[in-house]
């Protein structure tokens, strides 16, 4: 499966860190997150990747092309970043018809990818127990489909997921930025064809600067 990393996004919730660095460039234990995510993915058996690109973009392609020259690495360029839904969709040519990964470039984890299928009606995704900063949570479970209960739900998404990219087939005419899940995923959730797993594995969104210095403090010993 070819992989992609969404690294498009302004992260002004770590301003002024992003001010000249993009967020996915941030660093933990001396490795950017992107660069971190790439390892993981490379040890995990993914060797073709598509990353898209807006903000800083230019940073991102010189850090990862420099950082990974022998691995095969698409760049999908946007001038405004499109959000997750409209950075997917935009990337769709690049990325064909077959089922793909998608993964956040700022997350930091522990979590055992090497055994996605990529047999995937819609999409399946990778959850995680609601962490303190998303309490109410993203959905909870009705077997392995993903539902969406009203109020509290059980898990939170870890931005790691399998992706068919049939599910984008009413979206791909659609302009401007778009999130995937309050979009792209309602019709398939309500169908009952998203699927997910729940892992006890560490994971941590570095979206804000008290969870990118957990971040740095739990990896800090790594070798």
């Amino acid at each position: 499966m070819k992989v992609m990393i969404l690294a498009a996004g302004y992260g002004r919730r770590l301003l002024p860190l992003t001010e000249g660095t993009p967020k996915p460039l941030l660093e933990v234990n001396g490795k950017s997150l992107i660069q971190r995510n790439i390892e993981t993915l490379i040890d995990s058996g993914f060797d073709e990747f598509v990353i898209n690109i807006s903000y800083l973009g230019q940073m991102i392609k010189e850090h990862v092309s420099h950082t990974f020259p022998g691995i095969k690495i698409s760049f999908s360029e946007e001038v405004e970043p499109l959000g997750t839904g409209g950075g997917v969709s935009a990337a769709l040519g690049i990325l064909g018809k077959d089922p793909f990964v998608l993964i956040n470039s700022d997350i930091c984890h522990d979590i055992n990818i090497k055994n996605l299928s990529s047999d995937t009606e819609s999409a399946h995704l990778i959850g995680v127990k609601n962490p303190d900063h998303n309490s109410d949570g993203d959905f909870s479970l009705d077997g392995d489909s993903l539902i969406i209960k009203e109020g509290k739900n059980d898990f939170t998404w870890t931005g790691i997921s399998v992706i068919n990219p049939a599910i984008f087939s009413n979206f791909r005419n659609q302009e401007g930025p778009f999130d995937i899940w309050k979009s792209v995923m309602i019709k398939p959730i309500q169908n009952k064809t998203v699927t997910a797993e729940i892992t006890h594995s560490n994971w941590i969104d570095t979206g804000t600067f008290e969870r990118l210095e957990l971040a740095n403090k739990i990896y800090k010993d790594e070798n």
